[in-house]
C-alpha cells in the first residue's frame, strides 16, 4: 500500500490524473494501446491490460483471478519504506514464481513519491530479487525515463508471448 502504483499506472497508460490518495479496492483494469509496440509484421500497435492491484493483504482472496493468464508482473514499491523491501519478496513469490513466469517477465519499480528527495541508490534486495530488472521512477524529475523503461518492458513481454505461441504452433505441426 501507498507505493504509488495507481499514479504510476495512470501515467504509463496516459489515463486520468488522480490527485488525492484513495487506496485501490481490489483491482482497477486499465486498457490501453501502445503504437510503439508491434505484435506482428504489419506493425500495428498492441492492446494491453494493466491491472492495478490494491496492495492491501485483505484482497489476497482476489489474487488467483488477477494472476490467471497474466503475461507479466510489474512490482511497484516505495524504496524509502523498509517494510516494502520485505513485502516485495512475497509479491514476487506469489505473482511470479508460483505462476511459473520467467524473471524477464517481471519488472521491479522503485517509485519515488514527489518531494521524497530520495536518491537513486539501489536498495539492498535479497536473492532472487536482485536478479530482476530494477528501474527507478520519479515523475517529478524524469518522467520520460520510466516511460522509456516501461516501453522496453512491454516489448519484451510481447516478444516472449510471441515466441511462446510460435513454439506451441510448431509443436502442433510436428
Amino acid at each position: 500500500p501507498q507505493s504509488g502504483k495507481t499514479v504510476l499506472a495512470n501515467f504509463l497508460t496516459e489515463s486520468s490524473d488522480i490527485t488525492e490518495y484513495n487506496p485501490t479496492q481490489g483491482v482497477r483494469i486499465l486498457e490501453f494501446e501502445n503504437p510503439h509496440v508491434a505484435s506482428n509484421a504489419k506493425g500495428t500497435g498492441c492492446e494491453f491490460e494493466l491491472w492495478d492491484c490494491g496492495g492491501d493483504p485483505k484482497f489476497e482472496s482476489c489474487w488467483p483471478a488477477l494472476m490467471k493468464d497474466s503475461h507479466g508482473v510489474v512490482i511497484v514499491f516505495n524504496a524509502d519504506l523498509p517494510s516494502h523491501l520485505k513485502e516485495i519478496e512475497m509479491w514476487y513469490s506469489c505473482f511470479v514464481q508460483q505462476q511459473l513466469l520467467q524473471d524477464t517477465q517481471c519488472l521491479l519499480i522503485a517509485h519515488h513519491k514527489p518531494g521524497s528527495g530520495s536518491d537513486k541508490g539501489s536498495p539492498s534486495l535479497s536473492s532472487p530479487l536482485n536478479k530482476l530488472k530494477l528501474v527507478h521512477s520519479n515523475l517529478e524529475d524524469d518522467p520520460e525515463e520510466i516511460r522509456s523503461e516501461f516501453l522496453k518492458y512491454l516489448k519484451s513481454i510481447v516478444n516472449s508471448v510471441s515466441e511462446s505461441r510460435d513454439r506451441e504452433e510448431m509443436s502442433i505441426i510436428t
